[in-house]
This record gives structure tokens, sequence and C-alpha cells, in this order.
């Protein structure tokens, strides 16, 4: 009996445990090198894995490193605590794993924060794809305190639910002070809440402004 031997069809596709080491290796090198120099011939290297393994699964860089991001066994997982309190969910969501006070979340933003700046495609993925479900998640904390009367009904909360991730992030990154739970908590007590816990002004006319 002869053997038919396939020729051409779909190529193999990359998952299970082999994805997760290539997603792995593409976390590595991000926080270590940051996303500016990391590289598809890079993260093959680094996961054993051929070039057009990767190619395979992802069409460019930005696709592959959010998918690390995201689905990795490290990714930065948004916690989403509901305690009964806005301060105890502000800060168990920010001092968890994958919170503000995460070294190795931290290293991970700090390698694509550059990225954001300079590259519309990995920027775009990055906003949507990881940002967006984070700040959903914020945005539903201070949605379940003002459900329970915690807060102002009048607050604008795109504007204060990212700012306790501002504070922290700005001071670690800029100024490089430590975020660790002390500090989570320091702006959460003398910031956030006192800002949440108090009438919203009433808008100034632009005569009103330059009295």
């Amino acid at each position: 009996m002869t053997q038919t031997r396939k020729t051409g069809g779909t190529r193999p596709r990359v998952e299970g445990e082999r994805e997760s080491e290539i997603l792995d290796a593409a976390l590595h090198l991000l926080a270590e090198v940051g996303y500016d120099r990391m590289t598809m011939d890079a993260v093959a290297s680094q996961a054993k894995a051929s070039k057009a393994t990767l190619y395979r699964r992802w069409t460019d860089k930005p696709s592959l490193v959010v998918d690390a991001i995201l689905r990795s066994k490290e990714a930065l997982q948004t916690p989403d605590p509901d305690t009964g309190n806005l301060r105890d969910d502000l800060v168990q969501m920010s001092c968890s794993h994958g919170g503000l006070t995460d070294q190795r979340s931290a290293q991970v933003m700090a390698g694509v924060i550059t990225a954001l700046h300079h590259d519309p495609d990995f920027a775009e993925e990055f906003r949507t794809r990881v940002l967006g479900p984070k700040i959903e998640t914020t945005r539903a904390v201070f949605e379940r305190a003002r459900d329970r009367g915690e807060i102002t009904a009048d607050l604008d909360l795109d504007l204060l639910a990212p700012a306790l991730a501002g504070i922290v992030l700005h001071r670690s990154f800029v100024l490089g002070l430590p975020a660790d739970e002390k500090t989570v908590a320091q702006v959460v007590d003398q910031i956030i809440l006192p800002a949440a816990t108090r009438h919203s002004p009433t808008p100034r006319t632009p005569e009103e402004g330059t009295a």
C-alpha cells in the first residue's frame, strides 16, 4: 500500500505550551530592553523558535507584544475587588498582582512608554486591548461607590478614575520615588477620597475667572 505524502495545506498553528513560551519570552524582553529595542528575531531566539514560527501566529511586533501583556502567565491583570467601600477597593486593586505596586508590571509599563508616543499601530492596540479594560474596571469601582452613596453623584469619573494611577506612575517613572502600598494609601486618603466626596464646584464664567 502506497502512502500519499501531503503537500501544501495549512501550516500548523502555534498554540498551547509553545505559544505560552513565546509570549513569556516576549514579555521578558519587553521588561529587559523595552519595546523599541525588542525585535521578532530576539523573541525567537529567547523562545528557541524560528522567526517563521512567530509569523505563523503574529503578523507584527505590536500584536505579539499586546498578546504577551494580556495572555502570558505574568500578564498585567486587572484586579476587581468589591470590599464594600471605595478606599479598600482602590488600595486592593492597586496593590495586588498586576497592580500599581507590582514591580514586574511596572517594568513592562516602562518598556512601552516611549512606543505609545511614536508607534501608532502599537499605541492603538495597547490602548484598546490593555488600557481599555483596566480603565473600565477602575471606573466600575467608582460607579459602585457612587451607587452606595459614598461619593458625590456629579463627579466626572472620566477625569477622576485614572487619577490614582496617573499620580503613582508619575512619581515612579518621572520622579523615581517608590510605588508601594504606603504611597498608594496616602494618595487615596489625601487626594482621591477628598476629591471624590466633595461637590464639584460650579463652573465659572469667563468674567468670573478674570475678576
